[in-house]
C-alpha cells in the first residue's frame, strides 16, 4: 500500500487508536504487545495475571527479538476503562462458557470496532448480533506462540495474521490494523473475505490440535512422523476443504500439501488444545470441529473423519471437566 493510503488510514481514525484487549494469554499479550510497539495506545483487561502484569508488564521471548510490553492501563474489567476504545480486541478462548458480549458491552460506544482474533469456525455470530451497528473484525493468527507463565509469552514461529471485516468487504478499519500490525514487522493480510481465511486455518487446526491430544500428548513433528496418523491429518484436511466448498469457500489447490510442508518445516510444536488438556483448561472443542461438524450436518454431507475426531475429544473433554469438579470418572 502506498505511503499516501497509509496516512489517510490514519487520519480518518484521527491519530494511532486507542485499543482495550480482552485476553491476554498467548495470542492477546503477543500482538497487544505488537500493536503498543506500532504506537497505539493498549490497555489490558486481565484476570488470574492482572497483578502480575500490573507489575511488571508482559515480557516476549520472541524469534524475532525479545521485547517488554507495559500496557497503558491494565484493568479487571472492561467497565473500568475510562476513555472510548476505538478497538476492542478480544484474544478469549472460544468457550461454551465464556460469554465475550457479556464481557465487552460495558466498554462499546458507537465508534468502536470489534476485532475477534481467535480460532474456530462461524464464531463471530454472537457478537455482531449483539452490536448490530459496530464493525466486527474477525482475525485469524497464523502462529506458535505459548504463555508459559503469568505475564511471560514465547513465540517459537510463524506469526503472520489476516484479518477483515466480517461478514465480507472492505474495511479502513481493518487497514489501519493491518498496517499498524505490518509497521512492526507482524505480516498482515487485510481481506475482504475473511471467512475464507478461517476455513484456511481450519485447515490446520482440525486435524493437529485433536490429534495432539487423543494421540497421547504428542507435538506436530510426532503426529507426521507416524504414517497412520499422518495419513488421517490429510483426510481430516481433505474433509475440510470439501466443507469449505461446499459452503461457498473454495480453497487453493495446493492447500493441504502447503500446510503439511509447512509443518514439518517448523520446530516441534504443542498445539494450544495439547497444552489447554495438560493444564485442565477446558479445550476449544465446539470451535473447532463442534461447529463444523454441526455445519456438515445443516449441509446433509459426510465428514467422517471430523465427526470421530469430535466425538472423541467431546468424551475426553467430558471426562476432564467430570474429574475437575471432583465427580467420580
Amino acid at each position: 500500500m502506498a505511503n499516501d493510503q497509509k496516512v489517510k488510514h490514519k487520519e480518518s481514525l484521527g491519530s494511532l487508536p486507542k485499543i482495550l484487549v480482552v485476553g491476554t494469554g498467548a495470542i492477546g499479550g503477543f500482538y497487544s504487545a505488537k500493536l503498543a510497539q506500532a504506537g497505539a495506545q493498549v490497555s489490558v483487561v486481565c484476570r488470574s495475571d492482572h497483578d502480575v502484569i500490573k507489575a511488571k508488564g508482559i515480557q516476549v521471548t520472541s524469534m524475532w527479538g525479545d521485547f517488554h510490553f507495559a500496557p497503558a492501563r491494565v484493568l479487571r474489567s472492561v467497565a473500568e476503562y475510562p476513555e472510548i476504545a476505538d478497538y476492542i480486541l478480544v484474544g478469549l478462548k472460544v468457550l461454551p462458557e465464556v460469554d465475550p458480549v457479556a464481557m465487552i458491552r460495558a466498554a462499546v460506544r458507537p465508534q468502536t470496532a470489534i476485532l475477534l482474533l481467535q480460532n474456530g469456525i462461524d464464531i463471530e455470530t454472537p457478537v455482531a448480533q449483539a452490536f448490530p451497528d459496530n464493525e466486527v473484525i474477525s482475525g485469524l493468527a497464523f502462529i506458535c506462540v505459548t504463555r508459559t507463565a503469568p505475564g511471560q509469552v514465547h513465540h517459537q514461529d510463524f506469526g503472520r495474521l489476516a484479518i477483515g471485516r466480517y461478514p465480507s468487504g472492505h474495511s479502513v478499519k481493518a487497514q489501519i490494523l493491518g498496517d499498524l500490525f505490518e509497521s512492526v514487522g507482524v505480516p498482515c493480510l487485510v481481506t475482504p473475505e475473511v471467512v475464507t481465511a478461517r476455513w484456511q486455518k481450519l485447515v490446520w487446526n482440525a486435524p493437529f490440535n485433536p490429534i495432539s491430544v487423543l494421540g497421547g500428548g504428542v507435538d506436530t513433528e510426532s503426529i507426521l512422523g507416524c504414517p497412520p496418523s499422518a495419513r488421517l491429518a490429510r483426510q481430516v484436511m481433505t474433509e475440510v476443504c470439501f466443507l469449505a466448498r461446499s459452503c461457498g469457500h473454495e480453497l487453493a489447490a495446493d492447500i493441504i500439501d502447503r500446510n503439511l510442508t509447512d509443518t514439518l518445516r517448523m520446530k516441534p510444536y504443542k498445539t494450544s488444545m495439547l497444552l489447554d488438556f495438560e493444564a485442565g483448561r477446558p479445550m476449544e472443542v465446539e470451535a473447532i470441529l463442534g461447529n463444523a461438524v454441526r455445519i456438515a450436518q445443516r449441509l446433509g454431507l459426510s465428514v467422517p473423519c471430523l465427526e470421530s475426531l469430535y466425538g472423541l475429544l467431546a468424551l475426553v473433554q467430558q471426562r476432564t471437566s467430570a474429574r475437575s469438579c471432583g465427580a467420580p470418572g
